[in-house]
Order: structure tokens, then sequence, then C-alpha cells
């Protein structure tokens, strides 16, 4: 049997025009002689769909999208079948009203032929609000007698062993034991971070020891909201062997044969960690941009190496001609910086502009004296700085039609190191999601020349270094105040970063944090500040989620608590 592995990028809503995408991978992979096409999880919606799956329209319009998939069909005579994501109703009145479930789709109609049985309701994921279980197992006899089984995402995460955490419920793999299955397929919408490719290869081999036959495992790529979807998809032997990679990061399709289980794989080259970041970071923004409507974005050039590092993705993800960098000098902006900023902005072929503030410092300072009895002080003046930059860039955005990219990291965003409506002004928080180290790591590796294959493919100049060795050496300051540095009022990042990551990866406690050898001032601090600041982040923009655990949906801690 040939089977073909749509890698493909839904946007969340669109079901007619999802079906339109899973007809052109239809008719390519009927070039191909496939037999039967996977799609993924809810490839019909997009993943995750959220509150447009209470919209009785939308499951009128699912029905329609549907029965297009069966009239293209008809309509080339063809005998391929496809089997595709849907959301479809219970047979009562009860409430979730929903199941995650799979149609098997041919030109005589569509069958339902499995639904989702556990249901992820942590971090981003709230399928327990729309959907309920379905039973199990679920096995596809095809008319050659070969006995399929099929699972959805998270039905095959039931590896206590593997995994970080299990959810409670049937094991789907067990269920399907006694079936004897000659293949596997799991259909999944898996967001991206640094650990999940190397986990997903873990379980679908421990599934396909089991259940003693190949794994096709099939992802969603592209980024919605928030998420990434790297794709990765492949195909594993019984052994556990890899037979088939899918790229990582961009809409494929491959065709597999499952009388091909003994030949040579087929596989295609992973990339370092650092690449994967990086090209999920690039995807993230060019999805967010394209599927929001934005052609041009915009983001603050300061000459550090956050928004170097905003740069950089923004012009891989979108192309230089279609990123503009404003410059927003202060008295207290260092000239080398000013000059690393405009240096970076030529290495990108960046459109770029110089707007210097001093005069509306100085306008404010006046206006304001009367209110306060003295000219803006400290944290004041500070903050009117990054506001007065962010009204700029906020007005230049307006007016040219363009996404404002946010520069601000992880570890500013965790302890308040960021102003509201300043320098946090944007539609979209590219490193968001990255400690600062990591920032200098992800940056070393692009000056590096294991980044020059990767560089090349998404259109970065390859002839020098890209971030640039003065920008990447330079010590971290908002350059607020003369000769600032983050360092007077933070912990050097390599010690706030090894408090905030189990903080916030693994809500270890002050006292853990204590006993594990941390000083204890410098552990309560940190944990102070990140209680303090829960309200900015939840007027922060939106991030692209990297991490197990970003700030986002997938965290919910109150603003006002003990």
């Amino acid at each position: 049997m040939r089977l073909a592995l749509a890698q493909l990028n839904p946007l969340v809503g669109d079901l007619l025009g999802n079906a339109a995408r899973i007809t052109s991978a239809r008719r390519n992979a009927e070039s191909r002689h496939a037999e039967l096409v996977l799609t993924p999880e809810l490839s019909l919606w997009g993943y995750p769909p959220r509150d447009l799956l209470l919209q009785p329209s939308r499951l009128l319009e699912q029905t329609q999208a549907l029965e297009q998939l069966v009239q293209d069909l008809s309509a080339d005579q063809s005998d391929v079948s496809l089997l595709v994501g849907v959301a479809l109703p219970a047979d009562d009145t009860r409430a979730p009203s929903l199941h995650n479930s799979v149609v098997l789709v041919n030109r005589h109609g569509w069958t339902p032929v499995a639904q989702k049985q556990l249901l992820p309701s942590y971090d981003v994921f709230d399928e327990r609000r729309y959907f309920r279980p379905g039973p199990g197992p679920c096995l596809l006899r095809w008319p050659d007698g070969l006995r399929i089984g099929l699972t959805i995402c998270e039905d095959l995460w039931v590896e206590d062993d593997i995994q970080r955490e299990r959810l409670d419920g049937p094991d789907p793999i067990a269920a399907l034991q006694p079936e004897k299955p000659d293949l596997l397929i799991n259909l999944a919408a898996s967001p991206f971070d640094s650990a999940k490719p190397s986990l997903r290869r873990d379980l679908a081999r421990q599934a396909a020891r089991r259940l003693g036959c190949p794994v096709l495992y099939l992802n969603q790529v592209g980024s919605n909201d928030e998420l990434v979807f790297d794709g990765g998809s492949f195909v594993m032997a019984s052994d556990g062997t890899t037979l088939l990679d899918l790229p990582f990061c961009q809409e494929s399709l491959m065709v597999w044969s499952s009388s091909d289980s003994n030949l040579t794989p087929t596989l295609t080259a992973a990339g370092s960690s650092q690449e994967r970041l990086f090209r999920a970071l690039v995807l993230g923004v060019r999805d967010y941009a394209t599927k929001c409507g934005f052609r041009q974005a915009l983001l603050g050039l300061s000459g550090g190496i956050d928004s170097a590092l905003v740069a950089a993705i923004a012009t891989a993800a979108l192309g230089a001609d279609r990123v503009s960098v404003l410059l927003m000098p202060s008295p207290w902006s260092s000239a080398g910086s000013i000059d690393d900023a405009m240096a970076l902005a030529k290495r990108l072929e960046l459109s770029s502009h110089t707007l210097p503030i001093q005069t509306l410092m100085e306008g404010f300072d006046l206006i304001l004296q009367p209110a306060l009895g003295q000219a803006p002080s400290g944290v004041t003046a500070e903050n009117l700085q990054s506001r007065i930059r962010g009204t700029l860039l906020m007005a230049v955005a307006n007016q040219q039609g363009q996404l404002l990219l946010t520069t601000g990291n992880k570890s500013e965003l965790a302890v308040g190191y960021c102003t509201l409506y300043g320098d946090m002004n944007g539609g979209l928080a590219v490193i968001g999601d990255l400690y600062k180290t990591s920032v200098f790591s992800l940056c070393e590796w692009l000056d590096s020349d294991e980044s020059l294959r990767c560089r090349e493919d998404l259109g970065l100049p390859t002839s020098d270094e890209l971030i640039g060795q003065a920008i990447r050496t330079k010590p971290p300051s908002a350059e607020l105040r003369p000769d600032q540095k983050d360092s007077d009022s933070l912990p050097d990042y390599d010690l706030l970063d090894a408090l905030l990551i189990p903080l916030i990866e693994e809500r270890r406690s002050v006292e853990e944090l204590i006993a594990a050898g941390h000083k204890p001032g410098l552990v309560k601090r940190v944990e102070q500040l990140l209680k303090r600041t829960e309200f900015k982040r939840r007027q922060a923009a939106p991030l692209l989620k990297v991490s197990s655990q970003a700030f986002g949906s997938g965290w919910r801690l109150p603003i006002a608590s003990a």
C-alpha cells in the first residue's frame, strides 16, 4: 500500500480553504500513485481552532468542506482515499458536544473512523472545553486486508518512563495490541519546543515495538498565533529504525509504501538544536504576519543583542525589502551602540531611519514639571524614554500598516525589566520565550560557520558575521541613564536564568532552590520579581512559544495572590 504523508500548513478556521489545500495535496499524491493520503489532526480546521468550535455556522461549513472534498474526488474520478481531521458532533445534547475525530473520505462519501481518546488540557491545550473522549481501539480495515491502527496526537503519549507527564485515561496503544495492526498512523498537531523532536520519536519507537508494526507519525506544520508547529513527520519501522523523514518547518508531501519497511531509509537533515530553534522562530514570524494580513514589519534597533536577533529573524521570515527599523538615540545612547545598529541594518540591507528623541524628552520634562514639582527623575525618567520610543514605533507602524515586533526577551519579561506602553509595545514578541542566555547562544550560532547553510537557505547574508562580535560581546544595557548596565538592576544573566528556568519551567519552590545551593536572598528576590510582574505579562504582546513553559495561554497565575 502506498501512503502519502501530507505535512500541511492550514489557516485556522478556513475550512473551505483548508479543504482546497487537502485536495491539492491529494492530486500531488495521486500523481505519485498513492492510495491513501494522511493529513494532520483537525486538518480541516487548523489547530488549535479554540472557540471557533463553538460557532454552529462553522460546523455547517465543515460539512460543506467535506462534501467539496468528495465532489473533487468524484470529478477527478479518483480512487485515492483521504484521512481528514474534523470535529464531529456527539449523538446527544450533553457538553462538551464534539469529538476530535478522523474521517475517511473517498469519492463515494465520508465515514468516521477514529476519535481522540486522550484529551490534553494542560499548558496551552484546552481540549476538554470542546471535546469528549472517544472510545477505542480505532482500527481501519483496508480492502486488501491491511489492518491500520489510528491514533490522534496525545493518544501516542502513554509512556510514563519517557514523557514528562502522562494523562490519566486509557492506553490506546495497549487497546490496539490484540487487533494486531499492520500499521499505526498517528495524526498530530504537536507544537514545537526544543525537546519535542526526540521525544516524539521515542514515543513512536516504543509504540512500534509494542505493536510490532511500522508507525507513521504525521504532524502539522506552520504557526498559529503563539504556537509554532514544526512538522518533522516520519515513518518508523517496527524495530525503531527511521525509514522516512519529512522536512522541519516547511510544508511537504512524501509517499511511503508499506512494502518498503526493510529498504534504505530516506532521511532529510534535521540540523542542530540551534538551527531548529532559529527556523521555528522564522516560521513563527512569517506565518503570524501572513495569516494576520501584514506584508511588512517594523522594529526598533538599539545596537543591543535582542533587537539584533529579532531583526535577523524578521529578515529571514519576510525578506529585507519588507522589514524596516527605527534608530531612536537619546543623549545616553553610546556612539558604539548607534554605530552597531547602523552596521547591522546595512548588513541585513534593511530600510532604516534615525529619530533622535532628546527634544521629546525635554518636552516631557517641561510639561510634567508643574505636576511633579520637579523634572521627572529616576525610573520615571527612564520609562518616559522607553514610552517615547514606543509611541514613535506605534505611530510609524500605524501609518504604514506594519506589524510592530517587540524585542524583549523572556528573562526581562519574567522580572519586569521592561516598560508597559514602551518597549513592550507591538503585535508580536518574537523572542519573548528566549531567556537572555539563550539569546546569546543563538547569536553565537548565527555568527558561526555552522549556520552558513541555514542562512543561505533563508536568504540571509553569508559573507561575514551576521550579528557581529561588537554586539555579541557588549555588556547588556538599556542605556536609559549614563553608563547604565543591566547588572545595575539585575543579577548577571547566568545567575538570573539559572533561577528563572526552574521557577518557570519546573515550578520549583523557593525552598527547593535554596536547598539546591542557591543564595537565599537572591532566590527570594527573583521569586518576588517574577510574582510582581504578572500584571505586565497580562498586557504583553503575544509571543512565540518555543519552550516547554512560555508566558502566554499556558501560564495562568493570578495577578493578585498571597
